[in-house]
């Protein structure tokens, strides 16, 4: 028998030991979680409420908006509760559902975006087919489908972390229970967790990038032989949205998981995970209304039957 205790709480480093900048981080994060819920809670409204964005396009953006909503409320409001009041400390049980939370939305947006490239090749390489392809109950088990993966990935993820045992140290080098973060504390034989988290990761993202790659190497073939110079600046503005939302994405996704525990510098994490949990989740909508004459469209449509009333 080892002579061990097993942890009831964790202690989060937090972004910065310095006092002095607590109150202008909180400013910082609570200005930019409220930006995130105002756009994505915005796009998805405007979605709900305009019939004419009642498209598979549309439905998977509006639950693109809805996952961002989800997965950065699961870690923003901890973040700036502890800058405000000086709080650390998080208990076992809700270290382990933070994880489980963080780690189904953003798999479930990982496919999210994936099918959204899926979508754009139906419309822009068989636009004749794209009714009969994309149907409500194709664009509903597409939907259904990234949610499932999302929680089932974050359950791999979650149970093996959890299933290691922590003894001494309980400071997680992170603002919130990430699981490279957490999984680096444990004080049992973790080769076999991190070889599950990186091919587990590997298979996620690589999989869905995949998906990505394949449907835009067929859309610009198709827009290299489209003739319309307007069928081509309409395919390629849908198209530059969804790319950029999908660099932006994985260029941080890949660099925090597709490594070993050995290879993560924590001040480089902290700065990586700070970007993907609340920023990525505000640009979005900013990138889709940008670049969107329908959504730039359908809120001067709202904005019009606001000044009437």
């Amino acid at each position: 028998m080892e002579n061990r205790t097993e942890v009831a709480e964790f202690i989060l480093l937090g972004l910065t030991s310095a006092p002095e900048l607590r109150i202008p981080l909180f400013v910082i994060f609570l200005l930019i979680y409220l930006i995130n819920m105002a756009g994505n809670l915005g796009m998805l409204l405007l979605i709900l409420l305009d019939p004419r964005l009642h498209t598979p396009m549309y439905c998977f953006l509006g639950n693109l908006s809805l996952v961002d909503i989800c997965y950065s409320s699961a870690v923003t409001p901890t973040v700036v509760s502890g800058l405000l009041i000086g709080k650390k400390v998080i208990s076992y049980n809700a270290c382990a559902a933070q994880m489980f939370l963080f780690a189904a939305f953003a798999t479930a947006e990982n496919f999210l975006l994936a099918a959204m490239a899926y979508d754009r090749y139906t419309a822009v390489c068989k636009p004749l087919h794209y009714t009969s392809t994309m149907t409500t109950g194709v664009c509903a088990c597409l939907t259904l489908g990234c949610y499932v993966g999302g929680f089932l990935n974050a359950s791999i993820h979650t149970g093996d972390t959890f299933s290691l045992s922590f003894c001494e140290s309980t400071v997680v080098h992170q603002f919130f229970c990430d699981v490279p973060a957490v999984m680096v504390l444990s004080c049992s034989d973790r080769h076999v967790s991190e070889m599950v988290l990186v091919y587990a990761a590997s298979f996620v993202i690589c999989s869905a990038l995949f998906v990505i790659l394949v449907s835009y190497t067929f859309i610009f073939v198709t827009l290299l032989n489209m003739r319309s110079a307007s069928g081509h600046q309409k395919a390629l503005s849908t198209c530059v949205s969804h790319l950029t939302a999908v660099s932006i994405f994985y260029g941080t996704l890949i660099f925090m998981y597709l490594q070993p525990s050995s290879s993560h510098s924590m001040d480089t994490d902290k700065m990586a995970s700070m970007f993907y949990t609340m920023e990525i989740p505000m640009l979005n909508p900013l990138v889709y209304s940008l670049r969107n004459k329908e959504v730039k469209g359908a809120f001067k449509r709202w904005w019009r039957r606001q000044s009437i009333f």
